[in-house]
């Protein structure tokens, strides 16, 4: 081997690392407490269902189009652990393991998945299209068409034990603000990834 072909030390790699770790702790923290402020905002009740409107999916999908699948998908984790472990970031001010077996048990479980799958498609099918909204729009409401209301609606019709048509009304009343949500969504993010390139090429 000559000296040319020698691989050189890269004595700041490590560095660049740990400064990536660092940012991709506090990209999550920051994104969970997001998601837990927006659990209070709203809490309109709908339906007969007993679940509130909230701004959650707001917060759970912007986290996914922005941090990509798998930070999107441990900020939400993070988020529904702070309300296992207590600390009232659910709707309604609510906390513990006895939400998850409630009406809204669905949604809850929804939430990591939905926000990785945005998360997927923002990275791999918008690609460098993320910075125009109607590409994160397009992603965000795939992951709650897809994930989000069917797994809401099973939720709802196993709590309540009626049919999966009942169960879909119960889930009818969250569409319209769904669809204005993801829109929000879309302009965020879209604005995000124009103002900040970087977040393009660190995102996992």
């Amino acid at each position: 081997m000559t000296m040319s072909e020698t691989p050189t030390s890269t004595p700041d790699a490590p560095v660049a690392r740990r400064r990536s770790t660092t940012t991709d702790i506090a990209l999550i923290a920051a994104f969970a407490a997001l998601i837990s402020a927006c659990a209070y905002i709203g809490a309109i009740p709908a339906g007969g269902s007993g679940v509130p409107i909230t701004l959650q999916t707001f917060g759970v999908m912007l986290a996914g189009c922005v941090l990509g699948p798998v930070r999107g998908f441990l900020a939400v984790s993070l988020y529904l652990l702070l309300g296992v472990l207590g600390l009232p970031v659910f709707a309604e001010h609510s906390s513990g393991l006895g939400v998850f077996s409630g009406p809204s048990a669905g949604y809850l479980y929804s939430f990591p998945i939905a926000a990785a799958l945005a998360g997927f498609l923002v990275k791999y099918v918008a690609r460098e299209r993320r910075t125009r909204a109607i590409w994160v729009f397009a992603c965000s409401i795939t992951g709650s068409i897809l994930v989000i209301h069917p797994m809401g609606i099973a939720g709802m019709k196993l709590y309540f034990d009626v049919s999966w048509h009942e169960a879909f009304t119960y889930d009818t009343p969250f569409w319209l603000g769904d669809i204005l949500k993801t829109a929000l969504v879309a302009l965020i993010a879209a604005e995000v990834f124009r103002a900040f390139p970087w977040m393009q090429r660190i995102d996992r």
